[in-house]
């Protein structure tokens, strides 16, 4: 089973290969090709706080590359930040040109994601997609169970520690976009 982290940093995950955008620039379909050789060879992505780093049009052009390499029923997991979560913090980290945290930093980021937004950018490049994890409209918080062992997302109601005692800290739209 080949399941690849995408801009991974220092995350590690046992039978997930880390990949960073020196390796995988999910732009460059020539780095696709050098990783992985053929198309539909990979099960997985995963890929926590990238597609925020993207404009909403490259967003599209980086699925549509993912889709290629990825195998039939294969699914990419992806999380950026919600805009709809109400946090004045958070927003003010996590917005375009934002300073985000130090191993984060938001001055790259180019989209502020909404759920609809970002399920419209899987389906335009051709994937079906489940809803995780978000936020509505209302700032009211929603969480679908999905099994981390088919990739962990950090920054999730269940594994960022900054949500304790029945408050959110830090939340994250997070989908599963699946291969047709």
């Amino acid at each position: 089973m080949k399941r690849i982290i995408i801009g991974a940093g220092k995350t590690t995950y046992e039978d997930w290969i880390a990949t960073q955008e020196t390796e995988l620039n999910l732009l460059n379909i020539k780095d696709y090709y050098k990783l992985f050789e053929k198309e539909e060879s990979v099960d997985a992505f995963l890929a926590e706080h990238v597609f925020e780093h993207l404009s909403y049009e490259e967003g599209i052009e980086a699925g549509r590359n993912l889709y290629k390499f990825l195998k039939h029923n294969g699914y990419v997991r992806v999380a950026v930040p919600d805009i709809y979560f109400k946090n004045e913090w958070y927003h003010d980290m996590c917005k375009p040109g934002g300073p985000g945290p130090i191993d984060h930093p938001a001055y790259t980021h180019k989209v502020f994601y909404d759920y609809k937004t970002l399920i419209e950018v899987f389906q335009t490049a051709g994937f079906k997609v489940d809803l995780l994890e978000y936020c509505d409209e209302n700032g009211r918080f929603h969480f679908n169970y999905w099994n981390p062992r088919q990739g962990i997302i950090g920054r999730s109601l269940r594994f960022d520690t900054r949500n304790n005692d029945g408050k959110l800290g830090m939340v994250s739209i997070i989908i599963d976009a699946y291969k047709k």
